[in-house]
């Protein structure tokens, strides 16, 4: 991969972090219920997901997903009923007031899987990946260290993006405390992940 290269990939990972979705209605849903410190367990599980769907783009098997009408639809109901649960549960939450405390292991990893799932379920992010990634990879070279160079470069945009969003929300949504606010806040990212699952159930391959 040469520079030119990896500095059009670079550009395009902005891109591709900045662009709304669910990952970052998440972000800013665990930024104000948990804190920034503690939403970043949520960031590391969005990883996992951009790990999983450039392996898949990598090894080949996008192609099988792309090319396969079944899985492909098994996979986006999955992700769009999660995504409505989510929305469902965000919607359901307590009207309570951020407390800071000792944040539990069972906790954390909860957290970890459903930011993991939120990219992993998602067809389109993989249809995307599949669409994206071969631009910017040398077919006569190496792949596999080509891949990790595209992985690494999604993986700081990500984090440097995501990372600002949890902030802001925890920053600035955390300072509420009327329970009416919050409760009304909870439903605006509830209904939020709920459009993202319609949004997702309406996704043709072209």
């Amino acid at each position: 991969m040469t520079l030119h290269t990896w500095l059009a990939f670079f550009a395009a990972a902005w891109i591709i972090s900045l662009s709304p979705g669910p990952g970052a209605v998440s972000c800013m849903a665990a930024g104000q219920r948990h804190g920034y410190r503690r939403a970043l367990w949520n960031i590391f599980g969005l990883q996992l997901g951009v790990l999983l769907l450039v392996g898949i783009c990598a090894a080949g098997l996008g192609a099988v997903l792309a090319a396969s009408q079944t899985l492909f639809v098994g996979i986006k109901w999955f992700g769009v009923a999660y995504l409505l649960w989510l929305g469902v549960q965000q919607w359901r939450a307590p009207a309570t007031p951020m407390e800071l405390g000792a944040d539990e292991p069972h906790d954390r990893w909860g957290m970890v899987l459903r930011a993991f799932l939120i990219n992993a379920s998602n067809p389109k992010g993989i249809i995307f990946m599949l669409a994206v990634l071969p631009q910017f990879i040398d077919p006569h070279a190496p792949q596999w260290p080509q891949y990790g160079i595209c992985a690494l470069t999604l993986l700081f945009t990500d984090v440097v993006v995501m990372n600002g969003y949890t902030l802001l929300a925890a920053r600035v949504l955390r300072a509420l405390h009327d329970p009416r606010h919050i409760r009304w806040l909870n439903r605006g990212f509830g209904s939020l992940f709920i459009g993202a699952g319609l949004l997702l159930a309406g996704f043709r391959r072209s």
